[in-house]
């Protein structure tokens, strides 16, 4: 029996969704973001009371065909920034749809509909706490990032980030050293 858990894109809530199972006696087959199948049939009081455990920790279970699929666009792309090492080969919208298998303009409606924003927003929201994080790490030059993230220049990502943050990634960044200095200090 396969489940789809909203709000499900981290290893943690993988471990917890695992583990919320197992308290119930229940056998795991597999378990990736967003999505978990069970080996067991389950009775409807046993998913309300799993489902329960899960609004506890802010996931819950999907039933909504709809729903779904919007989970599952949000799980494409947060695999696609935060979990991949590789560059993907075709734009976001092409990806998107060839890992799902619908029509981009049919995802595009329905996630926007259930989201209020379009996957592009979505995406460059995404792409923003990307960079947020990989400058905090202070590993890579902007110039690294903005290729690992697929940006078509360092340009283009720096007027993303200043749109989406108010900041330039250069400020962030040196915003980051200063607290550092002064926590180092102490």
């Amino acid at each position: 029996m396969k489940l789809y858990i909203k709000h499900m894109v981290s290893l943690r809530c993988k471990l917890f969704v695992q583990k919320e199972l197992e308290k119930l006696g229940l056998t795991c087959f597999t378990v990736n973001l967003g999505m978990v199948e069970i080996e067991e049939e389950i009775s409807d009081e046993m998913l309300e009371i799993f489902n329960n455990n899960l609004k506890k920790s802010g996931l819950e279970i999907l039933y909504s065909k709809k729903r779904i699929l919007v989970e599952k666009i949000k799980t494409v792309i947060v695999e696609m920034i935060h979990h991949s090492n590789e560059v993907p080969k075709m734009n976001d919208s092409d990806y998107i749809s060839q890992k799902l298998g619908y029509d981009y303009t049919y995802l595009s409606h329905t996630f926007s509909e259930a989201k209020g924003m379009t996957i592009q927003q979505y995406i460059i929201l995404h792409r923003i706490e990307k960079v947020k994080e990989m400058l905090m790490y202070n590993e890579l030059t902007l110039t690294e990032i903005a290729y690992k993230l697929h940006y078509s220049s360092v340009a283009h990502l720096s007027y993303q980030f200043k749109k989406v943050t108010d900041l330039t990634p250069t400020y962030y960044k040196e915003m980051k050293e200063v607290r550092e200095n002064n926590i180092e200090e102490l």
